[in-house]
């Protein structure tokens, strides 16, 4: 699951499957493969600080794949053609972390990123997903307070009761019915696939590489599944765990070892002598100090004006340490709040993106993990399972097993999620560090078990979400380009010490 830290985002088969699945996918590649190109209208793109090179088109798809005749929505991509046209090998698709996030501007910023050899051979393609931003958005118009990081990551209250966890899902449930309109029932990650092959065939491309980062990992795990021989070079980096029963059940619960597996680099860090925000003298101490806090913050919170809500609570006191987990360039800030917190006072409050945009992202949220798959609606079950969770990870209070708005989603999802085999031509290179708090490394490895022999892995011995030209190392980011320049991977899975 994906943090959202950006202007746009601040924020994640069985042979039944398969039968399922391929009579919608069959049908709409060999529609895509045979017939023409349509004419794209490219224009300049909208936004500030976009490489000039930058430009946009749209097409229009089936809202419903099952209708592919009926009502039509707009999807939005963008293009930065490759710098040498003489070894241009083709397009690369850059596919967003999330749910509830979007590429359209990528190609302008990661992807001015990539070595000169990766830009020279592709075309980089952006795109913002159905439901987001210039592609047909949609919002569930909630309430304000239900934008909150802690309300959309369901932190249960401090004694571990899930009963305002599961009114907040019914409201929230209830104003995605009321204002999401039809769309908001076709929002998934399958359709998502389904619509990245419709922006294939409109390019003319026979195929298409890509690089999917977290949430966009799963995407292009179920592209590749769906679509098998449309995928060249395919990149998975920060991997989730491709459960096809518990789908984002299982990538919320993969917290709790996340932020077990991080939580020791941030007490290293914020122990050290000399560290001129060092918050305790061992490591031990450190996470001792954080739980004090937490809990007293429970019990007497500090006023936090233009935060959402405006308190620093217990849960968001934990929200933010899990959000600094991602980047250890963040560890600063979240030594500055303990140091605060100790003192009774607060830094000033982060400045959230605006509320529009926060709308969008949360409807794209909900929608593709309540349609990819049903969740349980028990309250005594979440009540169970947050129970088990404090005792066993105290840093993350239950939450990694609690209700989301899913537990009261009004849909059933209109197919089974879709299950990755092993089934399907050899095209992928996995990278993974070996601690990221959103993407564990114990769920990469399920990805890499299902893919079997299509997959090579490079685990990274690095710390923070999102490996190759972020928080990895020269190795794995070496190993990736020489992929995606050549196509040749290592000839079996390596570690990148």
């Amino acid at each position: 699951m994906m943090k959202i830290k950006r202007n746009a985002a601040l924020f994640a088969a069985s042979a039944a499957v398969l039968s399922l699945a391929v009579p919608l996918t069959s049908a709409s590649a060999s529609t895509a493969a045979n017939a023409r190109p349509p004419h794209l209208d490219w224009t300049k793109c909208q936004g500030t600080g976009l490489d000039p090179r930058q430009e946009c088109a749209t097409i229009e798809v089936p809202m419903d794949y099952a209708d592919p005749h009926g009502k039509k929505i707009t999807l939005a991509f963008s293009r930065i053609p490759a710098e040498n046209p003489k070894t241009r090998r083709g397009a690369l698709f850059m596919i967003p972390g999330g749910p509830g996030g979007g590429s359209l501007d990528q190609p302008s910023g990661k992807g001015q990123k990539l070595p000169q050899e990766v830009r020279d051979t592709y075309d980089l393609i952006g795109f913002d997903p159905r439901g987001y931003g210039l592609s047909s958005p949609v919002s569930c118009d909630v309430e304000r307070s239900d934008l909150a990081r802690t309300k959309l990551l369901p932190w249960p209250a401090p004694d571990g009761s899930v009963t305002q966890t599961m009114a907040t899902a019914r409201r929230m449930s209830e104003a995605c019915a009321r204002n999401g309109g039809q769309l908001i029932r076709h929002i998934s990650t399958a359709n998502e696939a389904r619509d990245l092959d419709r922006i294939r065939a409109a390019l003319g491309e026979r195929k298409i590489s890509a690089w999917g980062v977290s949430y966009g990992t799963y995407v292009g795990a179920v592209y590749n599944e769906l679509f098998p021989y449309r995928t060249d070079r395919f990149v998975l980096d920060s991997n989730d765990n491709p459960d096809h029963i518990r789908v984002q059940r299982a990538w919320l619960a993969a917290f709790e070892v996340g932020v077990e597996d991080n939580f020791p680099e941030f007490a290293e860090w914020a122990s050290q002598p000399g560290n001129p925000e060092r918050v305790a003298g061992t490591p031990a101490e450190v996470r001792r100090l954080f739980l004090h806090l937490a809990a007293r913050l429970d019990r007497e919170p500090l006023p936090w004006p233009g935060a959402n809500p405006e308190e620093l609570n217990g849960n968001v006191f934990r929200q933010t340490m899990l959000d600094s987990l991602y980047d250890p360039d963040d560890y600063l800030a979240l030594a500055k709040l303990i140091l605060a917190a100790q003192k009774g006072t607060v830094p000033p409050a982060p400045q959230a993106p605006p509320e529009p945009v926060l709308q969008n992202v949360t409807a794209v949220s909900a929608a593709t993990l309540c349609n990819d798959v049903a969740w349980p609606r028990s309250a005594a079950g979440y009540e169970k399972e947050v129970a088990e969770s404090r005792a066993k990870f105290p840093l993350t209070a239950g939450m990694p097993r609690n209700a989301t708005v899913c537990a009261a989603w009004p849909y059933t999802p209109k197919e089974p999620a879709v299950r990755i085999t092993d089934r399907g031509p050899s095209t992928v290179l996995m990278v993974q560090n070996r601690r990221d708090v959103a993407t564990p490394l114990s769920g990469a490895l399920k990805l890499r078990e299902a893919l079997g022999r299509r997959a090579v892995m490079v685990t990274v011995n690095s710390t923070g979400h999102e490996a190759y030209l972020a928080n990895g190392n020269a190795c794995g980011d070496r190993t990736v380009a020489h992929f995606l320049a050549t196509g040749k991977r290592p000839s079996r899975d390596i570690a990148c010490d």
